[in-house]
């Protein structure tokens, strides 16, 4: 019967860089069921840095970025010998059961999960969310995160856009206002009414990256009596990240 696993030998190419992207599965519905703060959900992204926590301690991707409900991590270092099926089913469910435990652990009052209806709770749960392996030469991997990165702006003005509407007119007639919209003509319709997307905080312009940093500390070594220099480092989560440069990438 292990004929029938045709695609247990697929890998992703040797000494390669891959990208694993991570999405959300209706997590326009999680957000109902939720009731999300909008434009944005603030415990909701604290949520999901924690899972790009967890992923970045067990895995020690060499960069992580996340927006809405999308996660992108940059390997170096592939793990489970490349395989194709082992990579985006373990990814992926440790992101739901990660995301998972935090939302029932740690913000279960933050959303009222004892309050649910019947109706509600089916929405929300269970949680999940799908994977995708793009495999990626080095000078592209600066492309693709300013992609996502503009993806991300775009929907940080989309969001703040349909959300000042809904305070003046119902879902339907907020989506049909917007809809066609250039940027430019939404950043006039947010001015007009007092919203200057540029005092809107860096991270949900611009997104959220994980990494690693490093710093020197300089001591002194009392039996050679002399100065000493080490490293030291941490995962640290960026809420201010730069627009995307290949510079960024080379410095990680």
């Amino acid at each position: 019967m292990k004929d029938y696993e045709i695609y247990s030998t697929m890998k992703v190419p040797k000494n390669s860089n891959i990208i694993l992207r991570l999405d959300g599965r209706k997590f326009h519905s999680l957000a109902k069921g939720l009731n999300f703060v909008k434009p944005y959900d603030e415990n909701f992204y604290r949520i999901i840095t924690n899972v790009c926590l967890d992923i970045f301690n067990q895995f020690a991707p060499k960069f992580i970025y996340t927006f809405s409900d999308e996660i992108s991590i940059l390997l170096d270092e592939i793990p489970f010998s490349g395989r194709v099926e082992k990579i985006n089913s373990v990814f992926a469910s440790v992101a739901s059961s990660s995301f998972t435990y935090y939302l029932l652990n740690d913000y279960s009052n933050e959303f009222n999960l004892d309050k649910l209806s019947d109706n509600d709770r089916n929405i929300v749960f269970p949680i999940s969310f799908d994977s995708r392996i793009i495999p990626i030469d080095g000078p592209s991997i600066s492309d693709y995160f300013k992609w996502r990165q503009d993806e991300c702006w775009r929907n940080c003005i989309n969001g703040y856009g349909i959300w000042a509407l809904k305070k003046e007119y119902d879902t339907q007639e907020a989506n049909e206002k917007i809809s066609g919209l250039k940027s430019s003509d939404i950043h006039d319709l947010l001015f007009e009414r007092g919203i200057n997307l540029n005092d809107v905080d860096t991270w949900k312009k611009r997104g959220i990256g994980i990494y690693k940093r490093s710093w020197e500390i300089e001591g002194f070594n009392p039996k050679k009596q002399e100065k000493t220099v080490s490293t030291r480092s941490e995962v640290f989560v960026d809420y201010e990240l730069d627009i995307f440069s290949s510079e960024f990438f080379e410095k990680l």
